[in-house]
C-alpha cells in the first residue's frame, strides 16, 4: 500500500522546484538579469533549493563533453535531490503545508475562509491560511509504526503495508475523545506541559497490548470480521471490531473500578432489510435513545454518542451523484471526517475544498513510541502533522464510513435535523435515513446482550440466530 498522490506538490510546470521546471541561467549579463528577476518571484523554499539544482545543472553542462559517464551521474543526483523536495516526507520535514486554493475549506465541521479578497481586506492577510493550518495540525495523525511488541501470536512488530484502515479508523475515534474532552475549539498547545487529558487519550492509542485501543486490541476484537495481523480489512468490518472492542473495553472496567475509560455510546448505524446487502443506513432515534440509557445504566438521561455509518457508495468507483452529499457532511457540526481513500489505500478524510478530499495519510513510517498516561512532558510530535494532502473526490473508494459526534441531546436532535434536509437534497439516492422508530416487524433488542455498547435498530427478528447476531451470508464484509 503506498501513499496516495498529492496535489500541492507535483511535477507540473507550475513548481519551480520539480524536475523539468528548473533552467539554469545564462551566461549574458541581460539573461542573468531576467533570472535574478524571476528568482525574486519565488519563494524562499524555491530560492533555498533553486540554488543547488542550478549548480547540479551547471556541472552537468561543463563537464558533458569531457564524460557521459560523470554527466549520467550528475543528472542521476540531481533527480535524486528534486525527488527529495517534491516529496511529502521533504515538506514535512520542514513543517510546512502544500499550497492550498483560494475557495472555502470545510474541515471537521467548521469552514475556513482562504480567498484572496478576504484576506487582503482584512488587517491579517493570512488569517484564514494559518488558523486552518493550526486547526489541521492539532488533529491526532497516527501512522504505521515499527518495532512494537509483536501482535498476538503472530511475529508482526510492524503495520507497515498493511495497517493503514486501523490507523485511519484510529484517527477518527481519537478526534472524537478529544473533541468529547477538550472541545472542537482545542489546539495542541506550542509549550509543556501538556493537557492530561491529552496525553491520556494519546497514550489510549499506544502500540501494546497495555494500551486500551493498540492496534494490538482493535485485531482481536475483530478478528470474528477477518481482522488479523498481515491483512487488508474494509471500514465495515473496522466499525464492527470497534463495537466489540468498546463493549469488552466496558466490561473489564466496570469489574475492576466501576468506571468507563471510552465516554460514550457506540452506535454502528446499519441499512434496512428491504435493502440489498443492508441498503442505505438508517439512523434509528429511540435506537440511539436505548444507547444512550444503556449507557447510563438505566437512566434515561442521555450521553454523548459516537456514530459510525459504513456505506457502499458504488461498485467499482463512487457514483457522482453521491459527492455532493458527501462534501456536505462537512459541515455538519458533528462531523468526524471520513474513513476512506483509494481502493486499498485507506486514509482519514478529515475536509473538503472544491472537489478535493483533504485527508491525514497514515502510511508515513515512524517508530513505536510509549506516552505514559501521566506523563505531561512527553514528546508527541510524532502524533502531529501540519502536511495537508488532497485526493480528488471521485477517485474514493465507494466503501467508506463517515464518523459523527453527538455532545448531547441537543447535538443529536441538530445531526437528525441536518441529516434529513440532506435526505431532501439526495433526488431519491440518500447517504443514509433518519427515523423515529423501527417498523412493527422489527424489535429493538438489547444491545448488551447482542452487540454491546452498538446495535442495529433495523433488523428482522426473523434474521437473528441463535446468539442474536445476524446471520454471515445477510452481511457483507465491506
Amino acid at each position: 500500500m503506498t501513499s496516495l498522490p498529492d496535489r500541492g506538490v507535483s511535477s507540473s510546470s507550475s513548481d519551480p522546484l520539480c524536475e523539468g521546471n528548473i533552467a539554469p541561467c545564462s551566461s549574458s549579463s541581460e539573461q542573468k538579469e531576467d533570472c535574478s528577476l524571476k528568482q525574486s518571484k519565488t519563494s524562499i523554499l524555491s530560492c533555498v533549493f533553486n540554488s543547488p539544482f542550478n549548480i547540479f545543472e551547471a556541472h552537468q553542462d561543463s563537464s558533458a563533453n569531457k564524460s557521459p559517464k560523470s554527466s549520467s551521474g550528475s543528472y542521476d543526483w540531481l533527480r535524486v535531490l528534486r525527488r527529495i523536495v517534491c516529496s511529502g516526507s521533504m515538506w514535512r520535514f520542514l513543517g510546512t503545508s502544500k499550497v492550498l486554493t483560494s475557495s472555502d475549506v470545510w474541515f471537521l465541521g467548521k469552514c475556513y475562509k482562504l480567498s484572496s479578497e478576504e484576506s487582503s481586506s482584512d488587517s491579517d492577510s493570512e488569517s484564514g491560511h494559518a488558523t486552518f493550518l493550526e486547526d489541521f495540525s492539532s488533529r491526532i495523525w497516527i501512522t504505521y509504526r515499527r518495532g512494537f511488541d509483536a501482535i498476538s501470536d503472530s511475529k508482526y512488530t510492524s503495520d507497515v503495508n498493511w495497517g493503514c484502515m486501523v490507523r485511519s479508523s484510529q484517527m477518527l475515534v481519537a478526534q472524537a475523545l478529544i473533541f468529547h474532552h477538550l472541545g472542537r475549539s482545542w489546539r495542541r498547545p506550542s509549550e509543556k506541559p501538556y493537557n492530561p487529558e491529552y496525553i491520556g487519550i494519546l497514550h489510549m492509542f499506544g502500540d501494546s497490548e497495555a494500551c486500551a485501543f493498540s492496534i494490538h486490541n482493535l485485531l482481536q476484537a475483530g478478528n470474528s470480521y477477518g481482522l488479523a495481523a498481515g491483512s487488508w480489512v474494509g471500514p465495515y468490518a473496522m466499525c464492527r471490531a470497534w463495537q466489540t472492542l468498546v463493549r469488552t473495553n466496558r466490561e473489564q472496567h466496570e469489574v475492576v473500578d466501576g468506571n468507563e475509560s471510552f465516554p460514550m455510546a457506540l452506535y454502528v448505524v446499519s441499512g434496512d432489510e428491504d435493502g440489498e446487502r443492508g441498503g442505505a443506513p438508517v439512523v434509528c432515534i429511540d435506537v440511539a435513545a436505548q444507547l444512550c440509557c444503556d449507557f447510563n445504566k438505566g437512566q434515561s438521561t442521555w450521553s454523548p454518542i459516537l456514530l459510525l455509518v459504513p456505506l457502499v457508495l458504488g461498485l467499482d468507483k463512487i457514483n457522482p451523484r453521491y459527492i455532493p452529499l458527501l462534501k456536505e457532511t462537512f459541515t455538519f457540526p458533528q462531523s468526524l471526517g471520513i474513513l476512506g481513500g483509494k481502493p486499498g489505500t485507506s486514509t482519514y478524510i478529515a475536509g473538503v475544498q472544491d472537489d478535493r478530499a483533504l485527508y491525514l495519510d497514515p502510511h508515513e513510517v515512524q517508530m513505536a513510541v510509549d506516552i505514559a498516561a501521566d506523563n505531561i512532558e512527553a514528546d508527541t510530535s510524532s502524533y502531529h502533522c501540519s502536511t495537508v494532502q488532497d485526493l480528488a473526490l471521485d477517485l474514493i473508494d465507494p466503501s467508506l464510513a463517515i464518523g459523527f459526534y453527538c455532545r448531547d441531546k441537543d447535538d443529536f436532535d441538530d445531526f437528525c435535523s441536518r441529516a434529513t434536509e440532506l435526505v431532501d437534497k439526495a433526488n431519491g439516492a440518500p447517504l443514509f435515513t433518519v427515523v423515529q422508530s423501527v417498523q412493527p416487524s422489527k424489535q429493538m433488542y438489547n444491545q448488551d446482550d447482542v452487540l454491546g455498547i452498538s446495535g442495529d435498530g433495523n433488523i428482522n427478528v426473523e434474521d437473528l440466530d441463535a446468539s442474536g447476531e445476524t446471520g454471515e451470508e445477510e452481511w457483507q464484509i465491506l
